[in-house]
């Protein structure tokens, strides 16, 4: 049973006048200029600030992790927020999509892993949900280890409509490791997923 831990904050929604919310470009994602005055630490009300949003859908991310083999399973694509990338911007990851509305974080994590890896998921297990940058983007993540069978797998995949070219990676588990630890894994989901999967992966192996 989880243990009951304190809330740290002491300030919550009431102690913020949210003053304007100004759509400054709308498209697959949006931007807003906000402006908002908040309670200061030392009780007093601050002055009005204004603050640019990245506005975005909620976002799963799913490790694919075959314990019967030790196993995972990566997919690589072109990513559009690198192709300043000194080494490449074609990156390697979990798979991942967004929340489409009426879906739940675990019936994208088992679309997005047919999608992208041509991948059924048996038992899927949520580790985490944060957000990625809250201080510019209103996009949450939940991050899911979903277990499979990686027999076979491989490929290219991805939506046609979407264009989506993406290529998937069976590869074991030290392997994988190792490519982290070389900074090849450079993505927030593959590093809080590696580690949860280094700390669980004996307990995942024992009960497979």
């Amino acid at each position: 049973m989880d243990r009951e831990i304190d809330r740290v904050n002491r300030f919550d929604a009431k102690d913020i006048e949210r003053l304007e919310d100004q759509s400054l470009y709308s498209g697959f994602f949006g931007l807003e200029k906000r402006r908002l005055r908040h309670r200061r630490f030392n009780g007093e009300w601050g002055e009005v600030i204004d603050r640019e949003v990245h506005v975005r859908r909620d976002a799963v991310g799913v490790l694919l992790y075959d314990p019967i083999h030790d196993h995972v399973v990566l997919v690589e694509q072109i990513r559009a927020g690198a192709l300043d990338d000194p080494i490449s911007p074609w990156k390697l990851e979990p798979v991942a999509g967004l929340v489409e509305p009426g879906e739940t974080p675990a019936d994208v994590a088992r679309r997005e892993a047919q999608e992208e890896a041509g991948c059924d998921i048996g038992e899927l297990i949520e580790l985490h949900r944060y957000y990625p940058s809250p201080g510019a983007c209103t996009e949450q993540v939940t991050l899911f280890c979903g277990l499979i069978d990686s027999t076979g797998l491989g490929g290219i995949h991805g939506v046609e409509n979407e264009h989506e070219d993406i290529l998937v990676h069976v590869m074991s588990f030290p392997e994988a490791w190792d490519r982290l630890m070389a900074g090849q894994l450079d993505n927030a989901m593959a590093l809080i997923g590696f580690h949860w999967l280094a700390r669980e992966r004996a307990t995942l192996r024992a009960k497979a």
